[in-house]
């Protein structure tokens, strides 16, 4: 099993990985981010949509969202967030690497760095071509990232975070040559520890510039943040916004 099939890795880390905080950020980003600002009814597919941290927001925003995660569990969680927000949605089960509905999306989002998870780089290449066949001519890519840039300010040094009834220690390892890494990490609640890791690529802005290239995006640009702000040293994140150009796919 890989790490990213494994509900417990997802279930036990909710706190860290889905925090209040997280769900709140993005509400916000929803309202106010211009590289997430959408005309009323706009097909929206969130790739990865854990338990539904954007997919809500973007419903209730007017959205005509669908989520796709692997995970049965996060997707449980996505359905129930959405009932008590009243937001409509659509949840499918899926592997990233298969999961392809051409010619059907204005948005794809992939947020809190949901891209990159496979040990094998064309697996990771083949998602991106999934989600331009899924884009309609025009439609955008929207791509969030912990970039090798910025990990690398933040890599080298054990982290420790207070989170929900306890503290999560992190240690990072670079793999490869800085081509991927792994987290391992601790939560301790009282007299318990949970360990988990997790390995995928980190990829830099021009790295990620030559897949979406190759994955036959135009207009890629690349963004320190949802604000729009500039990728430079400042930068906490990497955003990419890729167009899909080109004629509706013609099926055989």
């Amino acid at each position: 099993m890989q790490w990213y099939e494994d509900d417990t890795f997802w279930v036990d880390f909710a706190g860290a990985l889905f925090s209040p905080g997280r769900q709140a950020e993005a509400r916000r980003w929803v309202r106010t981010s211009p590289l997430l600002r959408l005309p009323a009814g706009a097909t929206v597919l969130d790739l990865g949509c854990g338990p539904g941290t954007y997919l809500v927001p973007l419903a209730t925003g007017g959205a005509r969202v669908t989520g796709v995660d692997l995970s049965a569990v996060l997707l449980d969680q996505a359905r129930t967030a959405a009932e008590a927000a009243g937001a409509t949605v659509r949840l499918v089960r899926a592997d990233m690497r298969t999961f392809v509905e051409p010619d059907t999306y204005d948005l794809v989002v992939s947020m809190y760095t949901s891209f990159g998870y496979f040990t094998d780089p064309a697996q990771n290449q083949l998602v991106l071509h999934n989600v331009r066949r899924s884009l309609v001519p025009g439609g955008r890519l929207l791509l969030d990232l912990f970039s090798k840039e910025v990990f690398a300010r933040w890599a080298g040094t054990p982290k420790v975070v207070d989170v929900d009834g306890g503290t999560l220690f992190m240690r990072d390892t670079i793999l490869d040559d800085w081509t991927r890494f792994r987290s391992d990490w601790t939560l301790v609640r009282g007299d318990t520890a949970r360990h988990g890791h997790f390995e995928q690529f980190v990829y830099s802005a021009a790295e990620i510039r030559a897949m979406l290239a190759a994955a036959g995006f135009t207009g890629i640009r690349c963004f320190g943040g949802l604000a729009g702000e500039p990728y430079d040293h400042r930068a906490t994140r990497l955003v990419v916004e890729a167009t899909r150009a080109g004629q509706p796919e013609v099926t055989p």
